[in-house]
């Protein structure tokens, strides 16, 4: 039987008492109160952005205020992927000029240490192994791209990925229909909720005030509005990813894109040799309804795609409980992935949102003026993003020029989404337009990309 929701399967199967052993939850705002930073979301950036302001300045008083508990969203459900994807690269790179956009990207592919080193020393437990990130071909077109995409991260100053052939692919995972791939190793597996659960109780430890449910209603100029109170700091802020649309005036700023995961039972030793995947490293595709997978701490694959990507009116998800239809499409992928698993177990399904601007670009703004900041929009790649954002907001809250406050997604203004039901019939028709195009391209075989997928990147502004 698979157990659809109750958040995550990480929830489901972390034994860790929250958020720390012998303690009670965390109390939610009880009056009015004051602080010098006041941050709006109990997830990675409010977590990594409060540890890093408090290690910087102990002397500040930074108050959390979380919706419901520390990990709730994106941060306790994601697929684990601690890896250097930044979202609206290209985009910036024309924008600021390439050698901006290859700052960018060397700081994200040093985030990925940064984050494995600081949960060391936390000693944060997250189930962290460093195997790199593999993205496999499938199909003759699929190949075409990951050459292109594979030629573009070197001219980005990755110089450390390696191309494969069919046969090196299948040796290093054994997947079926494989091509080629491309591999980095500036990726890591993590357990999602036990990096959140840590990073939790060491701001804690640092002095950093959390408060669990507690509602933000209205994020103004230097107050945050609860139902039992309002919080008045110089600095507020937003750090909110896919449950941004939610907020006061916020409706438009980043679609809440639903992504849906499930996971296997543990599977035996025998097995695990067959497939060869020996190093935990984290498997991705370049379809362009892609998929996204790990192999877990005990055993398991946790797979995952974007299901049905978009609630209307954006809404999301009633704790993480995800369609059937959903369920079955990850099952079928993963057994053409791996017909050998043909008949394995699903224990567990859930979904999340994680947060799209209208360009696709992830970003970090401060207004000094009113103290609102912000960050997110990473469209899918927050675990290691999420660090360096929250890092670049420390040194904006401290207001001193930095190697990070220069860097090109500092104060990048998007316009809104469309009003529904626009914003809803466009989502629905560009995954529409993914999904077939991958089929057009496995039946047909052809080495170029589909020229529908080509529109609806046009259309969807991802490029």
């Amino acid at each position: 039987m698979t157990i659809n929701g109750g958040i995550s399967f990480w929830y489901a199967t972390d034994r860790t008492p929250a958020p720390t052993p012998g303690t009670p939850p965390r109390t939610p705002l009880t009056a009015h109160a004051t602080a010098d930073v006041v941050i709006v979301g109990g997830g990675y950036t409010g977590l990594w952005t409060a540890y890093y302001l408090k290690r910087a300045d102990p002397g500040l008083r930074i108050t959390i205020l979380e919706q419901k508990f520390c990990g709730y969203g994106a941060s306790g459900r994601n697929g684990g992927w601690l890896y250097n994807g930044i979202a609206g690269r290209d985009r910036y790179a024309a924008r600021h000029g390439r050698p901006a956009a290859q700052r960018l990207q060397r700081a994200m592919n040093a985030t990925v240490t940064e984050v494995i080193d600081t949960a060391a020393r936390e000693g944060i437990d997250a189930g962290i192994h460093r195997g790199g990130v593999l993205e496999v071909a499938r199909t003759p077109a699929q190949l075409a791209r990951l050459k292109e995409f594979h030629a573009a991260e070197l001219s980005f100053g990755e110089d450390d990925r390696e191309l494969y052939d069919a046969a090196a692919t299948r040796a290093r995972i054994d997947i079926a229909d494989a091509v080629g791939s491309s591999w980095s190793p500036h990726g890591a597996r993590v357990h999602p909720l036990k990096l959140v659960r840590g990073l939790a109780a060491a701001v804690e430890a640092l002095g950093v005030v959390i408060h669990e449910s507690t509602p933000v209603t209205e994020i103004a100029p230097r107050r945050a509005v609860t139902p039992y109170g309002t919080v008045r700091a110089p600095y507020v802020l937003r750090c909110t990813e896919g449950f941004t649309a939610a907020l006061k005036g916020q409706r438009r700023s980043w679609l809440p894109m639903n992504s849906s995961m499930i996971v296997t039972a543990p599977l035996p030793a025998a097995t695990w040799e067959r497939l060869g995947w020996s190093d935990s490293t984290l498997l991705g595709d370049m379809a362009h309804a892609y998929m996204y997978a790990q192999r877990t701490a005990d055993d398991r694959i946790a797979i995952g795609g974007r299901g049905v990507p978009y609630r209307f009116g954006s809404r999301t998800d009633h704790d993480g409980r995800t369609q059937p239809a959903t369920v079955d499409a990850l099952r079928d992928l993963l057994f053409s992935f791996f017909p050998v698993l043909t008949g394995t177990e699903i224990t567990h399904a859930w979904s999340g949102v994680l947060g799209v601007p209208r360009d696709w670009c992830a970003s970090v703004t401060l207004d000094r003026a009113s103290g609102l900041g912000w960050a997110g929009g990473y469209v899918g790649s927050g675990v290691a993003t999420s660090n360096l954002a929250a890092r670049t907001l420390r040194d904006l809250v401290l207001g001193e020029p930095t190697e990070l406050t220069g860097l090109p997604w500092v104060n990048h203004r998007v316009r809104r989404w469309e009003p529904e039901p626009f914003r809803w019939l466009g989502v629905q028709a560009l995954y529409a337009a993914y999904r077939t195009a991958d089929r057009h391209e496995t039946a047909t075989h052809r080495p170029t990309t589909t020229p529908l997928a080509h529109l609806a990147d046009r259309i969807s502004g991802r490029h």
